[in-house]
């Protein structure tokens, strides 16, 4: 029997799931959905009654970080979302360092709206930029051209946001070394405190994945990453999980508590929470309905599905997070975030760490720079 002594209540966040867009992107496989109107009102009010429901599962907790994703949530308007936090404060108690993010796409008519998601008392923006070069956001059917990007970014400063990330992305079709490094010299030249720069993988249910593109050759990814990392590193953004960067000190607290296998509350269509119960000594997942009309037509409760994380299971979730972050864990954090002892793990920690795929030293559990590039190897011995 696994020891459950130490399981504690970990830090909680927010997030809330907006499931619309102007244009379905070829290569996604979020839940977002291309809308002819959008049901600003009823959806906002939908969310506040998710919400509700979900409230004793904060266990009394203030939440340290809300993230807004989607789909395009800046497609809402900022009264709107203004509203949508004011009743979430009126519900939750906020930590005095909240971070609040809002993803935006680099459109004209979403920018005009930043002063406004500023003024709201969001204050991160997340910029689905993708590429700085226009024949690779063609190719990646984008409805933005670079020049957009740039504005986008210049007009979230000049609204007073001091808190950027820039999505960019890697290994696109017809993407050389040289166009991909080209991105990365122009976003650290414009300087966002954090940069997101992944890889495109083709994911099922995709246009992507029925009409594949030609994307470059490995050895051509594999050498964006290398330079694209080295160069990162050189314009002072630190790797700190598989693809992010950031500025010192200006990671993101949402994502790191995703990574260190924290709370969260998810709202909206096909959102997402993971909630430790005390009570029990359990890890509970929970999914909304993930259409929006169905979502939206719900009348008691907005949750599709419920479930207990076997016992057995955790070892590998937990890994499966924090092993992501460069810098690791601190080893206590294993027991204290799955009610389970370090030490049930002895032997398979030192089977990886004589293959030198992780180390287990001075209370931190990381993988190595090999384990790095090798963590789904690692993450079958859990």
């Amino acid at each position: 029997m696994h020891n459950t002594s130490k399981l504690t209540l970990p830090p909680l966040s927010l997030y809330i799931h907006f499931p619309w867009c102007i244009k379905k992107c070829p290569y996604c496989d979020f839940n977002s959905h291309e809308f002819k109107d959008l049901p600003e009102q009823q959806y906002i009010s939908t969310l506040l009654k998710d919400l509700n429901n979900d409230i004793t599962l904060g266990q009394g907790r203030s939440i340290t970080s809300i993230f807004m994703g989607g789909g395009t949530p800046s497609l809402f308007s900022a009264p709107s979302i203004g509203l949508l936090l004011e009743n979430i404060a009126s519900k939750l108690s906020f930590s005095s360092d909240i971070e609040i993010t809002i993803e935006a796409n680099p459109a004209t008519a979403e920018i005009k709206k930043f002063k406004g998601f500023r003024d709201v008392g969001i204050n991160r923006l997340s910029i689905g930029v993708q590429s700085f070069n226009d024949v690779m956001l063609k190719n990646l059917q984008r409805v933005h051209s670079a020049q957009d990007a740039i504005s986008a970014y210049h007009q979230a400063r000049s609204a007073g946001f001091d808190n950027i990330n820039i999505d960019l992305m890697h290994g696109i079709s017809q993407q050389t070394l040289q166009t991909a490094i080209g991105d990365l010299e122009t976003v650290t030249v414009l300087q966002p405190e954090h940069i997101s720069w992944y890889q495109l993988t083709i994911e099922p249910n995709t246009t992507f994945y029925s009409q594949k593109p030609l994307l470059p050759r490995e050895e051509h990814i594999a050498a964006m990453q290398n330079e694209g990392i080295a160069l990162l590193q050189n314009k002072g953004y630190q790797r700190y999980e598989i693809s992010a960067y950031s500025q010192v000190n200006r990671e993101s607290k949402h994502n790191l508590n995703y990574w260190t296998f924290g709370d969260y509350l998810g709202i909206g269509a096909g959102a997402h929470s993971k909630i430790t119960d005390l009570e029990n000594h359990n890890i509970i997942r929970i999914n909304k309905f993930r259409q929006p009309n169905s979502y939206l037509s719900q009348r008691e409760t907005y949750i599709a599905k419920r479930s207990i994380i076997p016992p057995n299971e955790l070892p590998a979730e937990f890994m499966m997070n924090a092993l992501r972050l460069k810098e690791g864990v601190k080893a206590e954090l294993f027991s204290q975030r799955t009610g389970i002892e370090l030490t049930t793990l002895t032997d398979t920690l030192s089977h990886l760490e004589n293959m030198t795929l992780l180390s287990n030293h001075n209370n931190k559990l990381k993988a190595s720079a090999k384990g790095y590039d090798f963590l789904d190897n690692i993450l079958t011995y859990f």
